[in-house]
């Protein structure tokens, strides 16, 4: 079902109200039949209500190169203010929050809102990229250090250039669970066609994020 959020961010909604809500933050191309996919999978799969948000609403028609120099303008207030609004319509004794890539980066962010139960960020970046800072723009690490870290687990590829070595240790450092997979690049759980895909790896981190989100 597709719906407005207050602010007039797109989303999409899938299952029905229950006990457990779940808000989805996509990867850099937002809103798309892959993240749709992933939202009415999880529904069912989960047994929970899920919202997909979309990151770059009034700008859908944007190709890759126009998100990537538009995010230095993307404002955390809007997108966690989203995320917020996504877990008030979804409702449920617990509510958890996921992302990827971007919106991984987000999802940690979301620490600090003090609004979700538990937190799974899929490679997320942990500090921003030098392209994509702005003046509203705050770092995931001080996100983290407002809120609750011990919310939010990590899932980490080893290869992946967009969490280095140095950036996870701090990671850790700030009380977030990590979990790293050896020999994985960005981007290798929630997209089948990229040529990071891990299917066996896959597989364990959706097992890890339900069990962190729901035992």
């Amino acid at each position: 079902m597709r719906t407005t959020l207050p602010s007039g961010t797109p989303a999409e909604v899938f299952g029905e109200p229950g006990n457990r809500g779940l808000v989805v933050v996509p990867d850099i191309f937002g809103l798309r039949p892959l993240s749709e996919s992933i939202g009415a999978k999880l529904a069912d799969e989960w047994s929970c209500r899920v919202c997909v948000v979309e990151l770059y609403p009034g700008l859908e028609h944007l190709d890759l190169e126009g998100r990537f120099e538009a995010a230095a303008d993307m404002e955390d207030e809007r997108v966690l203010g989203d995320m917020t609004a996504a877990a008030d319509l979804v409702g449920g004794e617990r509510v958890g929050a996921i992302g990827f890539c971007m919106g991984g980066m987000y999802a940690l962010k979301a620490a600090s809102t003090r609004r979700f139960d538990r937190i799974v960020p899929f490679y997320g970046m942990i500090k921003i990229p030098p392209a994509w800072r702005g003046p509203s723009q705050g770092e995931p690490l001080d996100h983290v250090a407002g809120g609750d870290a011990s919310t939010v687990m990590a899932v980490i590829g080893e290869l992946d250039a967009y969490t280095p070595p140095d950036a996870v240790a701090d990671l850790r450092a700030a009380g977030v669970d990590v979990v790293s997979y050896e020999g994985a690049e960005h981007g290798f759980v929630h997209d089948p066609d990229r040529p990071a895909h891990r299917p066996d790896d896959a597989a364990d981190a959706w097992r890890r994020a339900s069990e962190w989100l729901w035992d």
